[in-house]
């Protein structure tokens, strides 16, 4: 669950948020069925990809406008708005709207997350499911193909594929890495797969290369919701390396949905278990900022 903000007024600021979600979400859904009428939203600010960044303090605020860029432009409905406040450097307020789908994500630290203000996430809460006993076999597992392209053996691209097909494979293939994942999927939208994360709709997400206002207000409303977010790169002691937080700017992130308990294990037990189980499968991939 996400630190509190003590001094800020976190239920006014998550109010606003709301609003402002909403209301450029109407805008993209507006541009969305001009194109669908044969119109255009070429030159018009919610056809774009708008990105905000301020700093005052120890208070951060991202937004981003058209999470889901080419999403949007194909009228793919997996595009939206995202808006993120983080407090000292991590997130406690996210609002996600998508406006195609009609579906409104927020989360306010302390608060929980919630789906269109009303349905309380994860979905199924009565029991939360448990993490699969054989995980990531019988897990949905998310990730997405990204803007590196460069074909060459040690890119990213090369890495993602090999990764994916160590997920998917049989048990027992790809000498000894095959997970068996139920099935595989890409929304092409980050801020979207982590709702989805946190819905309980998905349970692994593993990704890299993003930016903070494409993960910020996800993060909140996955860790509200009881999800686990750690890195995506798996560590040089994987089975026994202490499983600590994502950082918001870390463009590496490794997402496990909301788990409930079972005779064996407590619902973190079974995610951090998922957790080494990916990280067991996948390579490590190599997202630098600019400068570092």
């Amino acid at each position: 669950m996400t630190a509190p903000a003590a001094s800020l007024d976190l239920d006014e600021i998550y109010s606003f948020a709301v609003q402002i979600g909403k209301a450029a979400g109407e805008r993209l859904l507006a541009a969305a069925q001009r194109r669908i009428s044969g119109g255009s939203a070429a030159g018009s600010e919610e056809g774009k990809e708008v990105v905000e960044k301020e700093k005052e303090n120890a208070v951060d605020i991202v937004t981003k406008v058209d999470e889901g860029t080419v999403n949007f432009t194909h009228l793919f409905p997996m595009f939206c708005v995202s808006i993120g406040f983080l407090f000292n450097h991590k997130p406690t307020v996210g609002v996600i709207y998508a406006p195609f789908l009609n579906q409104l994500f927020t989360a306010c630290a302390g608060k929980g997350a919630w789906l269109n203000e009303t349905q309380r996430l994860p979905l199924v809460r009565n029991p939360i499911p448990p993490m699969p006993t054989n995980a990531p076999s019988r897990c949905i597992f998310s990730c997405e193909w990204g803007k590196d392209r460069i074909d060459r053996p040690e890119g990213n691209l090369h890495r993602k594929v090999r990764s994916f097909i160590n997920m998917a494979a049989e048990i027992g293939g790809r000498d000894g890495k095959g997970g068996m994942v139920h099935g595989v999927r890409s929304l092409g939208s980050a801020a979207m797969d982590l709702a989805y994360t946190a819905m309980g709709s998905f349970d692994i997400w593993w990704e890299g290369g993003c930016w903070e206002w494409d993960v910020a207000a996800g993060i909140c409303i996955l860790e509200e919701a009881g999800g686990l977010l750690t890195t995506a790169n798996p560590p040089a002691e994987s089975e026994t390396t202490l499983i600590e937080e994502a950082r918001v700017g870390g463009r590496l992130y490794l997402a496990i949905r909301p788990a409930g308990s079972d005779n064996s294990e407590s619902g973190r037990e079974g995610q951090e278990r998922t957790v080494r189980e990916v990280w067991r499968r996948v390579e490590s991939l190599d997202y630098s900022r600019p400068g570092s």
